[in-house]
Order: C-alpha cells, then structure tokens, then sequence
C-alpha cells in the first residue's frame, strides 16, 4: 500500500475533538489466563465458561455447575496443562506471544502511516474495547476487526464480535467497523497450510502412515441450531485432501477439545487416535488448521495427551504439525485478508 504524505497523517481537529483520517486493524483471539496459579486460572474459566455463546446450558442449571464445580476443581489441573507450553521468557500463554507477533508483522508488512495494527483476546487480556478505544485515540475513525478463525463458530467469531458491538453501545462518537469474514476456503489459506505442511513433512525422520486433521469441536446442538462451522471445517478438509491428493483413509478429519456429557462433532481426535494406533498404525500425524495459532489445545493437547494416548497403545512415531503462527505462510494469510477487506477504504 502507498499513500501520500498528506493523507498519511490524521486531520487535524478542533480542541477537545481526536483526530481522524486513520484505519485500524484489529486482530481478536479467544483468550488466555495471565498466569498459570489457581486464582488466575479461576479468572479466565469463569470468564470464559460464562460466555452464552460458548455453553448455551440454562443459566439456573449451569451456574451452580460452573461455581460449584468446574471453578472449584479445573483450575488446578488447568493451570498445570499452561505451565506444561508456558513462554516462560515473557512469562505469557504463547497464544499472547504469537498474536502480538502476527499484529506486530502485519504492520511492518503494511508499512502504511495511515493504518494501525493492534491486538485483542475475547477472554483476558488486552481487552478489545481497551483497544478500540486506543484505535480511536491514534485517530482511526474506521476499524476492521479480524476475528483470527478461519472457520466460523459463534462461539468465536460471533463472541469477539459481540464484544466489538459491545464496546461501540457505549461510544458516543463510533468508529465504522468492518468485520473480516471467515476464509476456510480461501485459496491462499488453503495453500498456506498445504506449504505448511509439506515443509513440516519434510523435515520428519518418518512418513506418516495416517495424518489426522483436527479441529476444535462444538456441541451437536450446536450445529443442529444452524451454525455453519462443522460444513466448513468438512470444506476446509477436502480442499487440503484435494491438494495433497490423498485418499480419505489416509488423510482423516476429526474433532477435539470436547467438554462435558453432550455430544459433541465427530469423530472425535483422541478415540480416532487410540483406535488407529490399536488397529496397528505405527506412524500418525496431526495438524490442526483452525488455529492461527499455536495455543493449550495444539501443543498440550495434541502434541502431549494424543502422542501419549498414540505411544501407549502401540504407536511408534508421531508428529505434531505445527500452526500457521508468525511464520511466512502465516502472515501472508493474515495479510492477504486483511488487504482483501481494505478495499475502498486505502
């Protein structure tokens, strides 16, 4: 992108008014506690335990469940699981890490004085009205808000969302807001990923016999309620199976990271896991294109739990394929949508 110098800095206002003339980007993720002790653990699950778009259970059975129970005894163990993939350096999720880094890249990569990167979590922090409001304050009076999910989901596209509309309800002077839509079958995200892949292949010792594409769950009612993200994640696998021209066995999609007694998509990741290994699989890959990210549910999820679930029941090698993240594939998907949504307004 180019502009001139007198567009590139924001108009000048009158006194008491902020200036204006200026975009925003700003890239939202799901979340992370901001330490891995009890009580911050305890923060972050309430938070985001609470949210009606991520358990739709009626409040009077799912409040005593959730204050009484889950609060009482899932953030010892979970805070255990976070301190297991900590970036100890930073002393920070490594989710926090690599969303900074995307947002910090996309800016350089933009290199436009007229357009702000910044970065928010749906659950912790910083804080997405915390951020539109410094957006605001650097003079953007249009923001494009990135929802990092390449498959919808209210449970994260909609809520981050919900919290960007939230944040304007008590704005008196509003910013235009685009949001960027899901790219689950974006041709450049679909070769991001199989580029990804193919290098994480080559660097293998061994050949997958079976690779696994996994991605978040959801409840069945879920989707039974019309949300459109299990056809997309179905989509997003054939794309790749496509590419890289592998039959279905070898090439397998499946769901992790349920939670509670619903059902939930299937199949579901680790049953698939134990069952292959089992049925006499030796060599198992997983690579889970939803996230942008690298994050609980990829690297002590997937890359422990499953490798352990693979190992003790007969498998021999196994791989984790590493997110998208702030690599160059990465970036340029991030970059490719956000200049895609830019249009008419740089």
């Amino acid at each position: 992108m180019t502009t001139s110098p007198a567009a590139a800095s924001p108009s000048a206002a009158p006194s008491g008014e902020a200036p204006s003339g200026r975009i925003g980007v700003l890239l939202m993720n799901l979340g992370t506690p901001e330490a891995t002790d009890y009580w911050s653990m305890r923060r972050y699950l309430k938070e985001f335990l609470s949210d009606r778009r991520v358990i739709e259970t009626p409040r009077l059975i799912w409040w005593p469940i959730l204050n009484l129970v889950i609060l009482t005894k899932r953030p010892g163990p979970k805070g255990k699981d976070y301190a297991s993939i900590w970036n100890k350096a930073r002393d920070e999720s490594p989710l926090k890490t690599i969303t900074r880094s995307q947002a910090e890249l996309l800016g350089r990569a933009l290199a436009d004085e007229r357009i702000v990167v910044d970065w928010s979590m749906r659950y912790g922090l910083p804080r997405t009205a915390e951020r539109i409001q410094a957006l605001l304050d650097q003079g953007c009076d249009r923001i494009l808000a990135v929802p990092l999910y390449p498959q919808y989901a209210a449970a994260t596209v909609a809520t981050a969302c919900d919290q960007v509309f939230a944040a304007l309800a008590k704005m008196r002077r509003q910013p235009t807001i685009r949001i960027a839509p899901p790219w689950h079958d974006d041709p450049v995200y679909i070769r991001a990923v199989e580029a990804s892949m193919r290098a994480s292949l080559a660097r293998l010792a061994f050949e997958p016999e079976v690779i696994l594409v996994s991605f978040h769950g959801v409840p069945c009612s879920y989707v039974e309620k019309g949300d459109p993200y299990y056809r997309q994640c179905v989509e997003t696998h054939r794309l790749l199976r496509e590419a890289f021209g592998w039959p279905a066995e070898r090439f397998r999609l499946t769901f992790q990271s349920r939670f509670g007694k619903e059902e939930w998509i299937k199949p579901y990741t680790d049953e698939t896991v134990t069952t292959l290994a089992k049925a006499g699989v030796k060599k198992l890959a997983i690579v889970a294109p939803g996230f942008t990210a690298d994050c609980l549910e990829t690297l002590e999820e997937l890359d422990g739990e499953n490798r352990h679930y693979f190992e003790q029941n007969g498998g021999e090698s196994f791989a984790y394929l590493t997110c998208l993240n702030d690599g160059p594939e990465g970036m340029a998907v991030i970059r490719h949508v956000v200049e895609r949504e830019l249009g008419g307004w740089s």
